[in-house]
């Protein structure tokens, strides 16, 4: 058994499973419908009733997790008297990262013999999900902790990142764009596809018209990207698009029969609450970030 913990959060979209089979400690985000508040539990059947409400009109708002939250989790972890390493998304992209840095101060000032270590991933969502299984896969291995924080390190950001979204109103939602942007897009059937660079913010990459011209830019991404796929486990999120999703990793595994393979796991209610339903993800490791 490792003499060090590995923690996560729940915006790694991976099953609830894999955290169960682990024995990985989860800190859960939350959203809302309504004046209901509901905790991210992380399992397929409550991601997809989220965007069959989605598509029926229903509005899942989310908020960040405050510091006192965070403060209760590292302390229940530091307790077992082990090293702590927390992975969540990229400080870029997450509103809850200086509550979970002011927690941890406090509690390492508490446990001055242990360490709880808060890497800035440069990760969200099922890259952040790949990050954390690579790392569990190291520990169960027998990897020491500092070997897998050097580890982390190294290699967050050879982890790549591309997205595309169906429906442009739940970015202008978020702000990302404008109204007039999202009105036009969507009467041209402009279609963005995103990745995330070096600095770990969600960047536009390019702009095409219509699904296919969307889920083809994905997959040529992914071609440019993959310099070593043998071996390699990819994932895929997706938003209520299995079909999208079965297609991206059939072409996948065509194109690099040596792949370990490709998972496809439903996107996380709090991700998908600010994209929406049709997002279509793929993780992966390449040399470099690159849109």
């Amino acid at each position: 058994m490792a003499d060090y913990i590995i923690a996560a959060a729940s915006t790694a979209d991976l099953p609830d499973v894999f955290y169960r089979e682990h024995n990985i400690p989860l800190i859960r985000y939350t959203y809302s419908i309504g004046m209901e508040t509901f905790e991210d539990d992380c399992k397929e059947e409550s991601r997809a009733k989220a965007y069959q409400d989605m598509r029926s009109g229903t509005v899942y708002t989310t908020s960040m997790i405050n510091e006192e939250t965070y403060y209760q989790f590292f302390r229940g972890l530091m307790e077992r008297g082990k090293d702590v390493i927390y992975l969540d998304m990229s400080k870029e992209m997450s509103s809850s990262y200086q509550a979970s840095h002011r927690a941890a101060s406090r509690i390492q000032s508490e446990f001055p013999d242990q360490q709880l270590v808060l890497p800035d991933t440069r990760c969200i969502s099922g890259g952040l999900g790949l990050l954390v299984r690579e790392c569990v896969r190291h520990m169960e291995e027998g990897m020491g902790f500092q070997a897998l924080l050097n580890w982390c390190e190294g290699n967050k950001l050879h982890i790549m990142h591309r997205f595309t979204v169906d429906d442009l109103n739940y970015l202008k939602r978020g702000g990302r764009v404008s109204n007039a942007s999202a009105m036009i897009g969507s009467m041209l059937s402009i279609k963005p596809v995103l990745y995330v660079p070096d600095d770990g913010k969600l960047t536009v990459s390019a702009k095409v018209r219509g699904r296919k011209a969307a889920l083809n830019s994905l997959l040529e991404g992914v071609k440019r990207d993959l310099t070593a796929p043998a071996g390699q486990h990819i994932i895929i999120n997706h938003a209520d698009c299995l079909s999208d999703a079965n297609w991206l990793r059939d072409h996948l595994l065509e194109e690099y029969p040596t792949l370990g393979g490709v998972d496809i796991f439903s996107l996380g209610i709090i991700i998908g609450a600010h994209c929406g339903p049709g997002l279509l993800t793929v993780f992966y490791f390449g040399d470099r970030r690159k849109p």
